[in-house]
């Protein structure tokens, strides 16, 4: 165990953050704290120590000590250590996707809205985030009904000769051929951004006077366009306004049950619902919910748009700490309200609905997916149900672009961030040597500490696939790991399969309609179609190389200038030695090469 003795002695009466590490400089945890000494000494307290805590610091075998100015800083830096190390006992968020965003291209004298995801270095304006692709779609679709403002690329836009179908059917006003001039074209998109901003009144109060403006003067079609653009609005806020005012904000929420955690985020932008996201945290120690809530306030906003205002249930630890590490993040007030009243309750009821409709379709596909492992359990006499399959698939085309697929399945199903694909190709054609490839890659990989060594190993093939399998597993002097081939028989028909372990002769007496035979027909074939999607993906890569890559001292620069002085490939194949030596770079022992490539 490590001796925390000297650590403590000169530990600083300070806020920082603190990093327990284990073997291989591995960040175990990551956490603040108003006084070091204090919070660090905590944690050798035999006492009064719980036993995941216990565990924890029984691994230790350093410790790392950030000082920092204020104890917001430290939570700022703790998120950011948390997101960055990914520690096996915090509290981590996998939030790898970025929210998509709404930009409006304010450097082209005719504005373009677009949908946008990524890294906001562009110049413009943006509007968001949303929850998901298809709320921006469908607000970028009513705006363009209401407002006309164009969405097309500026590629696109700069050769029209004559109006798109956008404005056929009144969904632009084509200022990519001059039918609309700037200054009536900045209203619309002047317009689109009250919208965008939630100012509904004022934009209602705008086309109002601007109706009764074009009415006094006697320009009644322009007034009858202002009249059908405040309907049309209308009927747009029926279905999507949420009256808790103009600004923005977002609403936390979390639910618990039996040691299972939903967290939704529901994003409110301009009183207006824009979806909102589910997130499954896992603690390792005993954080409370307050504590859980509190840790996953600081990593989700480490890196996103901040509203004004964030609306959470239940009450987050060191609630006054968060707005200020948030507000000196957003450059502005941020407020963090537990107890919201009136609408904003009504708004948070519905995201703590929303936390415990996913946790109970979370617990009840768990419980499913516990199902199906005990029925492997009992299917194959094993001691216990398996924690961990995965299954191994081949796919290739005539012996080419050999890609061997591996998925992973676990008790929370199909565990994607675990799959991986290995691309062969000194085996090609060989399915076996192919497989005995990857599978060594594969395991030597998790015997360097890489992954997780699985209960259970799948095959796509019968007894030949298996004892390649199983060959490599002895040479790698990898234990306890079942080795199980699924073949289909003679007839090659689905629902006919046979499994098949290293030693036996026949397959095992295992019925075809049973719950485990269809669990791991489910496995194989999802293991089939992601070799499938892979193999076609490396195909096409492939395809799109020109043969006069795989010429020897054929580069991309000597390939461009064969192709621009003789006119294209065919030409090319075509060509004879002295053509082909006078394309500038390419020599006479070049040219003859080329030739013999293509004519011997």
């Amino acid at each position: 165990m490590y001796d925390h003795r000297e650590l403590l002695k000169g530990a600083p009466n300070a806020p920082g953050v603190y990093q327990f590490m284990g073997p291989g400089s591995e960040v175990l945890y990551v956490g603040k704290a108003r006084n070091l000494k204090k919070r660090l000494s905590s944690y050798f307290r035999k006492s009064d120590m719980d036993p995941k805590t216990r565990a924890m610091v029984q691994h230790v075998i350093n410790v790392d000590v950030i000082i920092t100015h204020t104890e917001s800083e430290a939570l700022l830096l703790e998120s950011n250590l948390i997101k960055k190390h990914r520690p096996r006992y915090n509290i981590v968020l996998r939030d790898d996707k970025s929210y998509p965003y709404i930009r409006l291209d304010d450097t082209h004298p005719f504005p373009r809205l677009s949908f946008y995801r990524g890294g906001r270095r562009e110049r413009g304006q943006y509007f968001g985030p949303y929850a998901s692709a298809y709320a921006v779609r469908q607000t970028l679709s009513q705006i363009q009904k209401l407002f006309r403002v164009r969405l097309c690329e500026d590629t696109f836009y700069r050769l029209r000769s004559r109006p798109c179908l956008q404005y056929q059917i009144e969904r632009c006003t084509a200022p990519c051929v001059g039918l609309v001039n700037e200054d009536d074209y900045a209203e619309d998109v002047k317009q689109a951004m009250l919208f965008l901003e939630g100012r509904d009144s004022t934009l209602s109060d705008y086309l109002v006077e601007k109706m009764e403006c074009s009415a006094n003067q006697q320009h009644y079609e322009s007034a009858g366009r202002y009249r059908d653009r405040i309907k049309a609005l209308r009927r747009v806020l029926e279905h999507q306004y949420i009256s808790v005012g103009d600004g923005d904000l977002d609403v936390v929420a979390l639910c618990a049950e039996h040691d299972q955690y939903c967290i939704d985020v529901t994003f409110v932008r301009g009183g207006r619902h824009s979806g909102n996201t589910s997130f499954f945290p896992k603690p390792s120690l005993n954080e409370s919910p307050r504590q859980i809530i509190s840790g996953f306030i600081g990593q989700f906003y480490a890196d996103k748009t901040i509203p004004k205002e964030i609306l959470v249930s239940p009450h987050p630890e060191n609630k006054t700490l968060l707005e200020s590490a948030l507000s000196r993040l957003a450059n502005r007030k941020v407020r963090i309200v537990a107890n919201p009243r009136g609408v904003r309750a009504r708004v948070a009821e519905q995201a703590m609905n929303n936390a415990k409709a996913g946790l109970a379709a979370r617990v009840s596909g768990r419980q499913a997916q516990l199902e199906r492992l005990e029925a492997v359990r009992e299917c194959l006499d094993l001691p216990e149900a398996p924690q961990r399959i995965e299954c191994f698939d081949a796919s290739h085309t005539s012996g080419g672009n050999t890609v061997v697929s591996c998925v992973v399945f676990d008790a929370e199903g199909a565990r994607k961030s675990d799959y991986r694909r290995f691309n062969v190709k000194k085996s090609a054609g060989d399915d076996y040597a192919a497989l005995s490839d990857a599978l060594t890659r594969r395991f030597k990989r998790i015997k360097a500490g890489e992954g997780q060594l699985p209960d259970i190993l799948l095959i796509d093939g019968g007894k030949g696939q298996v004892n390649a399998a199983n060959a490599v597993l002895e040479e790698l002097h990898v234990d306890g790991v079942m080795i199980l081939g699924v073949a289909k028989g003679r007839e090659r028909k689905p629902g006919r399969e046979r499994l098949y372990m290293p030693g036996r002769q026949h397959a095992l007496p295992v019925s075809s309609h049973s719950p485990a035979m269809f669990y791991i027909q489910q496995i194989r074939d999802e293991a089939h179609r992601f070799a499938i999607t892979g193999h076609r993906q490396q195909r096409a890569k492939n395809s799109q190389k020109s043969q006069l890559q795989e010429i020897p001292g054929i580069g991309d620069a000597k390939r461009q200038a064969l192709l621009k002085h003789l006119g294209g490939m065919q030409e090319v194949t075509r060509a004879g030695i002295e053509d082909l030596a006078s394309v500038p770079g390419i020599s006479k022992r070049l040219a003859e090469r080329v030739y013999s490539y293509f004519h011997e």
